[in-house]
Order: C-alpha cells, then sequence, then structure tokens
C-alpha cells in the first residue's frame, strides 16, 4: 500500500537572483522518517492556487516554521520594519489551505509560524518582539553558529492536563522543548484552544476546539529531533497516524465479488 501524502507551503527565496519555492529538510525529513509520510511541497504565490485541487490530492497538511513574519494587515494591525522580513506569497498559500483543511477535517501540524499562521487564520493576533516585554524571556534563537546548539532542548513548557497534545504526547505537566522565536500568540483566536505555556506564559501549543480530527499547533520545533527525542518523536507519530486513519477514510469500498448468476 502506498503512503499518504501531505501539502507543505513553501517559502519564497532568492539565490543569486532566481526565486525559489523552498523548505527546510528537517520537517520533510520527520514527515517521511517519523510520521511515515511523503510531502508535496506546495507553490507559494499571492494568488492563483486552488486551495481545494491542493487538498484534495493530499491526506495532511504541515505547516513549517520560517525565518518570516506573517504580515500585519492580516490581523488588523499596521506593519513596522520591526514585524518583518514578510512573505506575502506564503501567507496567501497558506492561510487559505489552514482554514480549508479545518473545514474538511484534513489532519494539521503548525510549527512556529505555522502556529502563528493558525491563530491568525482563525482570527487572533500576534505580538512582536516579545522579549522586550515586561517579564517576558528572551526566546529568540541563541546567537552560535552550530545549529545542534541553537535547536537545542533547553526550555520547559507546561502542558495541560486533558489536552489534545497531552494525549499525543502521552504526558502532561513539565516538558522540555526547543522555542525559538521574537513573536507570539497575543490574542487567541476564538476557535483555538491554549494547551501548553511557558513560564513567562507565552503560548506555545494550541488545538482547534471544533476540529473533526488533529488540528494542533505548537511553538516549539519537534521536527528538529523528531528521530531522538521522545516527545518530538511522539507528536510526529501521533500526526502520521492522523493522516493514516485520514487517508483510509477516503479510500472506496472493496468492489462486492459477483454472485455466479452474474458471472454466468
Amino acid at each position: 500500500m502506498s503512503k499518504p501524502i501531505i501539502a507543505l507551503p513553501a517559502d519564497i527565496r532568492e539565490f543569486d537572483g532566481a526565486v525559489w519555492h523552498a523548505t527546510p529538510n528537517q520537517y520533510v525529513k520527520a514527515a517521511l522518517k517519523v510520521a511515515d509520510v511523503m510531502t508535496f511541497i506546495i507553490p507559494a504565490f499571492e494568488e492563483g492556487n486552488d486551495t481545494d485541487a491542493i487538498l484534495d490530492r493530499v491526506d495532511g497538511l504541515l505547516v513549517s516554521g520560517s525565518a518570516t513574519n506573517v504580515h500585519p494587515s492580516l490581523y488588523g494591525k499596521e506593519a513596522t520594519d520591526a514585524d518583518g522580513p514578510f512573505d506575502i506569497a506564503r501567507d496567501a498559500t497558506s492561510l487559505p489551505l489552514i482554514r480549508r483543511a479545518i473545514e474538511r477535517g484534513i489532519p494539521l501540524l503548525a510549527i512556529c509560524r505555522g502556529l502563528q499562521e493558525l491563530n491568525v487564520a482563525l482570527g487572533g493576533t500576534l505580538a512582536s518582539e516579545i522579549q522586550d516585554q515586561p517579564g517576558m524571556w528572551d526566546h529568540r534563537k541563541p546567537n552560535v553558529p552550530e545549529r545542534d546548539h541553537m535547536y537545542a532542548i533547553r526550555q520547559p513548557v507546561f502542558v495541560r492536563e486533558g489536552t489534545c497534545i497531552a494525549r499525543y504526547l502521552g504526558l502532561s505537566g513539565e516538558v522540555q522543548i526547543n522555542s525559538l522565536h521574537r513573536q507570539a500568540i497575543a490574542e487567541t483566536a476564538p476557535r483555538l484552544a491554549v494547551e501548553a505555556t511557558a513560564e513567562d506564559g507565552t503560548i506555545e501549543a494550541v488545538s482547534v476546539i471544533d476540529a473533526k480530527g488533529f488540528a494542533v499547533g505548537v511553538q516549539w520545533h519537534p521536527e528538529y529531533w523528531a528521530e531522538t527525542d521522545a516527545p518530538s518523536r511522539a507528536l510526529f507519530e501521533a500526526f502520521g497516524d492522523a493522516v493514516r486513519a485520514y487517508a483510509a477514510s477516503k479510500a472506496p469500498a472493496a468492489a462486492a465479488p459477483k454472485s455466479l448468476a452474474a458471472v454466468r
């Protein structure tokens, strides 16, 4: 039996004057090696993508982190230089996919920027440069050259008992994670439930309250250590299980065997 396929919206990047539709390797690797699914990278366009045509062909949606931020105009605020950099094509691609995937009951896992897109897509807002706010920690990535050190698991979050995230991770209470960001959820979208927070109150995980199936977002980066860290692995495995269940639900029923009379 062939593996199910998930969609992953691309970022727009420029290399040597050429425009690329790209995504970090860690996400597609975690999807393949841990969730055990294949990935279609979806081109990012400001207009022209057919959301339902994309979702008709996949069994899940993974929305990745990125070096860019959601444009503030999408949550009713004026953009400043401090809010950037932006990727308008990514916004225009991801947000409709998120909304429609939820409507159709397609499994959704949103990570870092993806969690912020999920919040904005459902009517929430974001706060920039949260480390400058009173009582807030500095959640930005450390200034080190080694990516393994940069993405090291070193911070606690507190997962609420009885939540979707607690069920997928198989635990609640304090969990060690790797969260790297300078933006965060400000006003939580009405359809989102807060499932985990950092010690300073920063929202680190959410779920869609009225979702038909798997629909969660985390601010941290489970994709980076998905093969070796137990909670990271558990989250991707739960996503993969949900994707396979959705794919099975779409499969046509096997044709009933013909009667002998029909064969004759």
